[in-house]
């Protein structure tokens, strides 16, 4: 198989699992939203792990540029109100390579509808970052970086009830 059809086969494989993610995500609010839980549990923090699966050889750049240009927009949010609690895990061992992630970022939502609600962060950004033209190209700089990304919004288990 040649290199580029490698390349569309990898992406296109990503773009499955962005797409599944996203479509796995909307499920679980339309469920909730559907069911009542969305009214009841609207004080309840609503949690989603960001996973991010770096180039070889790229996980330490990825980080750097992540502390650098992204934590402090959700430390500010944060600060805010909104996010209950940031924080960051990398696998202590490997893994096979279709399994593979170097970096989960776990944010505790105050609630899912704050989580939900399209927040528009281009004002922090503006405010933190001055200097928007590096922004911009470090930010650009860091996806370029991925071989992927995905989001998941996970609920506890109450292994106790019923």
């Amino acid at each position: 198989m040649r290199m580029e059809d490698k390349r569309v086969v990898r992406w296109a494989g990503i773009a499955v699992l962005v797409v599944t993610a996203m479509l796995g995500a909307a499920h679980y609010i339309v469920q909730a939203a559907q069911s009542g839980a969305a009214s009841e549990g609207s004080a309840q923090p609503f949690v989603i792990e960001y996973y991010y699966k770096a180039k070889w050889g790229h996980a330490d750049e990825f980080l750097a540029l992540f502390k650098k240009n992204h934590y402090p927009v959700l430390k500010k949010e944060t600060e805010l109100g909104r996010m209950l609690k940031v924080s960051m895990t990398a696998p202590r061992y490997h893994t096979t390579e279709d399994g593979r992630w170097d970096f989960r970022v776990t944010i505790v939502f105050r609630n899912a509808a704050i989580a939900n609600d399209n927040f528009d962060s281009a004002a922090l950004i503006k405010q933190l970052f001055p200097d928007q033209e590096t922004y911009k190209k470090e930010e650009q700089r860091r996806f370029e970086i991925l071989d992927a990304h995905w989001d998941l919004p996970i609920k506890d288990v109450d292994l106790d009830g019923r």
